[in-house]
């Protein structure tokens, strides 16, 4: 009898924590650094936000909560649905977990059975197929390539549909790419989704906020009302308020799922922290113009990071409508050699070669789901973006 769960040999780990543990552990060593495989800002949690948890503590608020999120926090997450998205929603039709993450997988696991399909457009989220997985579900990809922008059409989502899909997985803007479908590209696929009433649509909107002009961000029951009843409209605070750390998702959906979601979290990690509630209800309900303050850094910062490795010789980068990450075609590099004799036959071995000789740390795109790319995030400084991409501009050059 095996000890390990047989449904752990069908996930990986995060590829993207795997970057970054390895950069760490090359600084610490000594190594010349450049880190660009976090996804999470660089700047600190706005002041009003840590002084609601200090406030918090002071009050004694250290015990635990409702099993999904306190009273408080699920009425904010309603008004902030019905301010931002135009979607009215009740506080029982709220759940609170701790990060995005959970509420996506507090999801799967109350809905997949055995055999049943996630669709999910490809690039992806490292966790959604392995999330899948562990549930029990079955991923099945839409590959949408540099051609398309990153994004899928809506015969393309039409084809993918089987008696068997259970979800369909939408991120916009995404993570990888930073793609953000515009209300015509979202309403084709919602169109669809609304001849197929057996799939449910969840939706991962955490980078909602990070969007750059002329791009204005909508999610798909804002876009298609039909949908309202089979939606997960999932979203947190990790992005947007530069509070990764805190651990605060949320989504709102069907009473019956959000119910179901409950019971999961009830036996598993119960109640969020407490004290990350109020700083969350603090997020949303408090002063926003730390959003505009940072959207405005991410936005100088994207344009100088996709001039200069448009610069790069075998690199083609395209400009992305938010988030904060670019995903370059590495195509022009693949099949030359580095400087260390090493043959470039993958992007994972651009990005193993890129580290060793540049210490330039970034995550290949095979871990996406599409490749040959590579994934960099530019929640970092504008000086250490300027020395990372003239370093890949470098290690370009010496390919031969």
């Amino acid at each position: 009898m095996a000890f390990l769960a047989d449904s752990l040999s069908r996930v990986k780990p995060s590829p993207t924590i795997a970057a970054t543990t390895k950069a760490a552990e090359l600084k610490a060593e000594g190594r010349d650094i450049i880190g660009l495989g976090a996804g999470e800002p660089d700047f600190d949690t706005p002041d009003h936000i840590k002084e609601a948890a200090k406030a918090a503590m002071d009050a004694g608020k250290t015990k635990y909560t409702p099993a999904d999120g306190i009273p408080e926090l699920k009425k904010a997450i309603c008004a902030k649905m019905k301010r931002d998205n135009d979607l009215d929603y009740k506080p029982n039709q709220v759940s609170v977990g701790t990060g995005g993450k959970q509420i996506l997988y507090n999801a799967l696991v109350a809905t997949l059975n055995p055999g049943d399909e996630v669709l999910i457009p490809a690039p992806y989220w490292v966790s959604y197929p392995d999330m899948v997985l562990l549930a029990g579900g079955e991923p099945r990809f839409i590959e949408a390539p540099l051609e398309t922008g990153f994004k899928i059409t809506a015969e393309q989502l039409d084809a993918a549909i089987t008696p068997k899909t259970k979800w369909f997985i939408f991120n916009s803007p995404s993570n990888p790419t930073g793609a953000g479908y515009t209300r015509d590209e979202l309403k084709a696929l919602t169109d669809v989704l609304m001849k197929h009433p057996h799939v449910w649509v969840m939706t991962d909107d955490m980078y909602e906020h990070i969007v750059y002009a002329p791009f204005e961000f909508v999610t798909p029951a804002q876009v298609e009302p039909g949908l309202y009843d089979r939606t997960l409209t999932c979203n947190g605070v990790s992005k947007a308020y530069a509070m990764t750390g805190w651990r605060i998702g949320y989504a709102a959906g069907p009473v019956e799922l959000i119910n179901a979601m409950r019971k999961v979290q009830s036996q598993s990690t119960s109640n969020p922290s407490s004290i990350s509630q109020w700083a969350a209800l603090a997020a949303l309900e408090g002063p926003q113009d730390y959003i505009d303050t940072s959207r405005v850094a991410f936005q100088r910062r994207r344009d100088l990071v996709v001039s200069m490795l448009n610069d790069a010789q075998g690199i083609t980068c395209p400009t992305p409508e938010g988030a904060f990450y670019v995903y370059p075609n590495i195509a022009g590099c693949i099949g030359k050699t580095a400087p260390s004799g090493k043959l470039i036959k993958t992007d994972e071995d651009f990005t193993l070669e890129l580290l060793e000789a540049e210490g330039v740390s970034a995550v290949f795109g095979a871990a996406f789901g599409l490749s040959p790319n590579f994934r960099v995030s530019y929640a970092t400084s504008d000086e250490n973006l300027k020395e990372a991409c003239t370093r890949i501009q470098r290690f370009c050059a010496k390919l031969v």
